[in-house]
């Protein structure tokens, strides 16, 4: 007798992107692992105890860019988001998310409702109107995505933030060859096993990425500032964003 296939993404899927039910219901939809991710210690324990220096790393570059119409696409456990929303207070800090459990959490960590413009979207189609957000922070987003997910969500990066606008990624740095937890094949297996997207990031060239999709709004991005953290295995990125011809 055939057993019946336990595909339990499917009782997520109501609005929700295939591929992150698929992969990531465990992680991000079920609402008793929302709750047990969303402490401190388990975030931290995730990042190999490296969150508090990703985070201040993005605050920092936060403080130095444009803030006044910030945009965190996608929701993330941890401090951040409130730490988002001090340093661009008092405007409002923008947030938008496919799952409703996700800005339903973000919303709870808000000091005040206006604090917070949650909206419910897909990162890869933004409602939002061209050219309207100063700052756009990517806050370990495009590792998570397969390869088209990730293009469509830099190329409405472009479309949303204007000359002069600036987006802020923390994330995976560049296929870290020489780090002990690539080496080391146990953590290698373990960490792509976890993050089946994650090897094709590696060997993605962001700053590339944007610049093509730049082209047809006469825009594109310089590197304002890379720092790595942990030994180059983490990176937090400021691209700013040019007219094409400058």
């Amino acid at each position: 007798m055939k057993l019946p296939s336990l595909n339990l993404y499917r009782y997520f899927l109501d609005g929700i992107p295939v591929y992150l039910a698929r992969h990531y219901w465990w992680a991000y939809l079920w609402p008793t692992a929302v709750w047990f991710f969303d402490h401190q210690p388990i975030i931290n324990a995730i990042l190999f105890g490296q969150y508090g220096k990703l985070m201040r790393a993005t605050m920092a570059r936060l403080k130095n860019a444009d803030h006044r119409n910030t945009l965190q696409l996608t929701c993330v456990y941890g401090e951040l988001t409130p730490n988002l929303i001090e340093t661009v207070a008092p405007a409002s800090l923008h947030i938008t998310d496919a799952a409703l459990v996700q800005l339903e959490l973000a919303k709870s960590k808000a000091p005040t409702e206006n604090a917070l413009h949650a909206t419910r979207m897909n990162a890869e189609q933004l409602a939002y109107k061209d050219d309207c957000f100063s700052t756009v922070v990517l806050f370990f987003l495009l590792h998570e995505m397969p390869e088209e997910a990730r293009m469509n969500v830099l190329s409405e990066c472009m479309r949303v933030i204007p000359v002069g606008g600036a987006l802020l990624v923390t994330e995976y740095a560049p296929l870290p060859t020489k780090h002990w937890l690539y080496r080391f094949a146990p953590s290698r297996w373990l960490t792509t096993r976890l993050e089946p997207f994650l090897d094709g990031f590696w060997h993605d060239n962001i700053a590339e990425g944007l610049n093509t999709f730049g082209k047809g709004l006469g825009k594109k991005v310089s590197i304002e500032s890379d720092e790595r953290i942990f030994s180059d295995f983490y990176r937090v990125t400021e691209f700013k964003v040019q007219p094409l011809t400058a």
